[in-house]
C-alpha cells in the first residue's frame, strides 16, 4: 500500500510541526499504521504496535520503562490498550517541549482514548480522523486542502463514469487492503474484518455478553444505513430492548463503522424532525453484510438508492477529515415533509445539497431548498450530486455536480 498517496499524509506533517503528541484515530484496517510508517521510513522513527501482547504487558504493566525501551520518536499502535501510558506520555512531553512530533499515536477506539486524552495530554495532542480510501485517492488525485463546498468550477481532464463504474467503486468500498490486492478473497476478508472488530474492538472494550446476536444487530444496521434511525424497530428485529440497541449503535459510531447525520435544529422552528440519519460508512462492509456479491446486484437492488446516498456522504466526509478539517453537517426534514439529504455549514451560510440516482437532475429535486431561507442564515450555492456527466448550473443558485467530482 505504499504506493497510494493519501491526502492526510501532507496534514500529518505539518500537524506534527506545531504539538509534541498526534493521534491519528480511526476505523480498523483503514491504513492508519502504512500511512505512519511510509511517512517515518526515511527518519529514525521507531516503531511498535500493541497488538504484539509482549508489548502491550509492558506498557500497561510498567508503562515508564516502555517509553525507555521505546524512547521518541516513535510510532505507537493501537495505543488504545494502553491507556496507563498517557500519563507518563504527558511527563516525557513536558520534558521535553522543544521536540514536536515526538509519540505519533493510531487507535481504533476513539471514547476510549479520548478519556485518556482528556486527562493527560490535553493542549499537548493534535487528534485527526482518518477514514478508509476516497474515490480521489484510489485513482491518484487527492483534493489536498480542498474539502467539498458546492462549486460551479469544472475539473479539467476528469474521466467520467458509467453507472456501472459508480457502483463498482461503492461495492469495493474503502478498506485498502483488499481494494490493492486483488488476491484477497473478498467474503472471507471481510467475515475476518468483522470477526475481528467483534472479539478485540467490541467484546474487550464494551464487555458484549452476546457476541452473535452483536453482529446480528451490525446487519441488521447495515440493511437501514441511508434511513431515519429507528431504535425501536432495529431492536425489534435483534430481539433486544431500546437501550441496548443505543448503547450499540454508540460504540458502532465511537469506532468509526457508522455515521449519524444529525438533523439542523435552530431554536426558532419547533417543526424540524430531530430524528438523524443513520450511515454505514464503508459502502464494501455494508455491501458484504447485506449480501449484494456483485457490483451490478448492488446496483439492481433494493438498496441502490440509499447506498448511493451513503457513498456520497462518506466521500464527502472524508474530504474534510482527510484535510485535517472539522465537517459542519447536517440534514433538514420537518413536518410537513420538507426534506434536504445534506447541509453543509461554513463561515456562517449553509450549502443545500440533494444527493439524486438520476442522470437528468433538474430544479425540482431542490424545491425545498427555499426552506432554508426562514432560518434567516446566508444561503450558498446548492448542489445535486448525481449521475449526469458534467457539471450544470440548474440555476444561478444551484448546480448539479458529478458524484465522482466531489
Amino acid at each position: 500500500m505504499a504506493d497510494l498517496e493519501r491526502t492526510m499524509g501532507p496534514v500529518l506533517l505539518k500537524t506534527a510541526k506545531g504539538f509534541r503528541v498526534i493521534l491519528l484515530n480511526g476505523q480498523r484496517q483503514v491504513g492508519k499504521s502504512t500511512l505512519l510508517e511510509n511517512l517515518a521510513k526515511d527518519s529514525k522513527r521507531k516503531v511498535v504496535s500493541l497488538d504484539d501482547l509482549n508489548a502491550r504487558k509492558l506498557a500497561q504493566t510498567d508503562p515508564e520503562l516502555f517509553i525507555e525501551q521505546y524512547p521518541p520518536p516513535v510510532i505507537i499502535d493501537e495505543v488504545q490498550y494502553a491507556p496507563e501510558l498517557f500519563p507518563y506520555i504527558k511527563i516525557y512531553v513536558d520534558k521535553h517541549r522543544e521536540q514536536k512530533g515526538a509519540f505519533w499515536l493510531t487507535g481504533s477506539q476513539k471514547y476510549k482514548l479520548m478519556q485518556g486524552v482528556q486527562e493527560s495530554l490535553a493542549g499537548r495532542i493534535a487528534i485527526l480522523d482518518m477514514m478508509g480510501l476516497s474515490y480521489r485517492e484510489k485513482i491518484k488525485k487527492p483534493f489536498s486542502g480542498k474539502p467539498f463546498l458546492p462549486s460551479m468550477d469544472k475539473l479539467e481532464d476528469e474521466k467520467k463514469l458509467s453507472i456501472q463504474d459508480v457502483y463498482k467503486r461503492i461495492w469495493e468500498g474503502g478498506l485498502p487492503e483488499p481494494y490493492v490486492d486483488k488476491r484477497i478473497e473478498r467474503e472471507l476478508y471481510y467475515s475476518s474484518y468483522i470477526q475481528s472488530y467483534i472479539e478485540r474492538d467490541v467484546k474487550d472494550f464494551y464487555n458484549i455478553e452476546k457476541p452473535l446476536q452483536f453482529f446480528d444487530f451490525i446487519s441488521v444496521v447495515a440493511a437501514q444505513t441511508g434511513q431515519l434511525l429507528n431504535y425501536s424497530s432495529i431492536a425489534r428485529d435483534i430481539g433486544i430492548d431500546v437501550k441496548t440497541a443505543q448503547t450499540w449503535m454508540g460504540i458502532m459510531e465511537r469506532s468509526g463503522l457508522v455515521f449519524l447525520l444529525r438533523p439542523y435544529s435552530p431554536n426558532i422552528t419547533n417543526r424540524i424532525i430531530k430524528t438523524p440519519k443513520m450511515f454505514f460508512l464503508d459502502t464494501g462492509l455494508c455491501a458484504y453484510l447485506t449480501k449484494w456479491l456483485t457490483p451490478e446486484s448492488l446496483m439492481n437492488g433494493a438498496m441502490a438508492g440509499a447506498i448511493l446516498e451513503t457513498y456520497v456522504i462518506s466521500e464527502i466526509l472524508k474530504s474534510y477529515l482527510h484535510n485535517g478539517a472539522e465537517p459542519v453537517m447536517w440534514m433538514y426534514r420537518d413536518s410537513n415533509q420538507n426534506e434536504i439529504d445534506l447541509v453543509l455549514e461554513q463561515d456562517g451560510a449553509l450549502y443545500p445539497i440533494e444527493i439524486k440516482r438520476t442522470m437528468n437532475p433538474n430544479p425540482g429535486n431542490c424545491k425545498s431548498f427555499k426552506e432554508l431561507e426562514k432560518l434567516k442564515k446566508k444561503i450558498g450555492l446548492g448542489a445535486v450530486i448525481c449521475l449526469k456527466p458534467e457539471r450544470l448550473a440548474l440555476s444561478r443558485e444551484v448546480v448539479s455536480i458529478p458524484i465522482w467530482e466531489i
